[in-house]
């Protein structure tokens, strides 16, 4: 790789690893599997540098998704994340809006790899139906069925949800 493309990646990295990894982290729920997916992803697309300069972000996307898909199909063993720690626990001094974020975290994590998958590129990288549908290979009809269907079970899962969307109009 000659240093003008090396420089260039470098550069691009240092400008989106922060959304790249926010992007990560909501589809695998996990921190430590967040940062495997898009290492792994970026050393793949080291690779093949110039030939995706022109659309890397729409690229890596894809290629994030496809990885997350790829390892799902995997047997399930191995997949525990080992800590020296036991992790703190919510304490009664925590406002009730924290409270939700982790019941809400909790309740993405339940939803089915498809749809949380649909709710992170439309809401997290806000992403429109058509590009959401080229990326998962399907019609965006079936994009806009599989959001309602993955809202109707996170509604499910995480009831709060509508009590602070009801408490954030009258304030």
């Amino acid at each position: 790789m000659d240093a003008d493309t090396e420089r260039d990646f470098v550069a691009f990295v240092e400008a989106r690893s922060h959304a790249l990894f926010r992007m990560a982290l909501a589809m695998t729920g996990h921190r430590h599997q967040a940062e495997d997916l898009l290492q792994t992803v970026l050393t793949k697309a080291l690779r093949h540098w110039k030939d995706i300069r022109g659309e890397p972000d729409a690229y890596l996307r894809r290629a994030m998704y496809r990885q997350q898909v790829s390892w799902w199909r995997q047997p399930r063993h191995g997949r525990e994340v080992s800590t020296d720690q036991v992790p703190d626990r919510l304490g009664p001094d925590l406002t009730e809006r924290v409270d939700l974020s982790v019941a809400l975290s909790d309740a993405l994590r339940r939803l089915a790899p498809k749809h949380r998958a649909v709710l992170v590129l439309r809401y997290l990288e806000d992403l429109p139906d058509d590009e959401i549908a080229q990326l998962l290979g399907c019609k965006p009809t079936t994009v806009r069925s599989q959001i309602a269907r993955a809202l109707a079970r996170l509604r499910i899962l995480c009831p709060d949800l509508d009590t602070l969307a009801i408490a954030e109009t009258h304030r």
